[in-house]
Parts: structure tokens; C-alpha cells; sequence
């Protein structure tokens, strides 16, 4: 995967023993890709990996605003990726507070809604879009987003059906 030129970017579990994870960040930008945490710890371990920055699910938040203050300041220059509720309210909270890109998952049931959303943000929004596939009937072919984030699983059946 990481010799692969359409692969820009690799996203690795925070849960993952400290040293192992610093030696794939490691193994992931000399590959010249960017390296993004994502995780209950990936904010408090970008800096010290030398990561390029996280992807932190606010999904659940009750305080978009406060919640990526917190995570600006402690990840200082680091990539800001940020997980939103399939809603339109939240996603417009989510951009007016700039993340350096905005996810929105995928499932299948209820995909169409989604395509939906993904739709109507592109259209009203400057910033990044990624989607987020949750399970591997996704069509994600269908979505005009700027990122796609796939398991090893799903980059498999991606790579296959190229």
C-alpha cells in the first residue's frame, strides 16, 4: 500500500503500542505520505510520533467549537480531520470552525441520504470533503469527495476491482 502513488495518505490507531506506532509513522512518511492519527489518544500522541496531524470523531460532541479549540491547541500546526454527524447543522458547525477537512461516514442503509449530504456540502463548501465507507457494500464510486478513507479490507476490493 504504501508504494501505491494513489494512496496519499495513511491513517494509524492511537491504540496502537506507543513504539510500534512511532515506527510506522515513521515507516509511513518516508514513503513520503502524510501520517494521520485517529483515536482516543491520537491528539495527545501527534506531536510526540511526529504524525502530521489527527482525525477526531466529534460525532458524539455536544461542543464542536470548544472540542476543536482543544484539539488545535494541542496538536498546534498539525492536520485537523474532523468526523461529523450526517447532519446538515453539524456540518456546517464543523466547517465554520475549520478543520483542514470534514468525514462523513458510509453505510449502506441510509447511504442515499448521505449522497445527499455530501451532495448539498460540496455545493455550499470550500473545504475537503472524505468519506468514510462503514461497510463494504458501499458505492462509494458515487460520491464526488476529495478524500476516500478505506480499511485495508475495503483498499483491497478497491485495488481489485481497478
Amino acid at each position: 500500500m504504501l508504494e501505491d502513488n494513489s494512496v496519499g495518505c495513511c491513517l494509524l490507531n492511537s491504540e496502537i503500542e506507543p513504539m510500534a506506532l512511532k515506527r510506522l509513522v515513521h515507516r509511513v512518511m518516508a514513503a513520503d505520505k502524510i501520517c494521520l492519527l485517529y483515536g482516543p489518544n491520537a491528539a495527545d500522541l501527534q506531536q510526540s510520533t511526529g504524525a502530521d496531524g489527527i482525525l477526531a470523531d466529534l460525532s458524539k460532541s455536544e461542543n464542536i467549537k470548544r472540542d476543536m479549540e482543544n484539539l488545535r491547541r494541542q496538536i498546534k500546526n498539525g492536520v485537523l480531520g474532523v468526523i461529523s454527524r450526517n447532519r446538515r447543522h453539524e456540518a456546517m458547525i464543523v466547517s465554520e470552525n475549520e478543520p483542514d477537512f470534514i468525514v462523513f461516514r458510509v453505510w449502506k442503509e441510509g447511504g442515499e441520504q448521505t449522497l445527499e449530504l455530501a451532495a448539498w456540502y460540496e455545493e455550499f463548501f470550500l473545504l475537503q470533503m472524505a468519506i468514510m465507507p462503514q461497510d463494504n457494500e458501499v458505492d462509494f464510486a458515487r460520491y464526488n469527495a476529495d478524500i476516500l478513507i478505506l480499511t485495508p479490507e475495503q483498499y483491497k476490493i478497491f485495488v481489485a476491482k481497478k
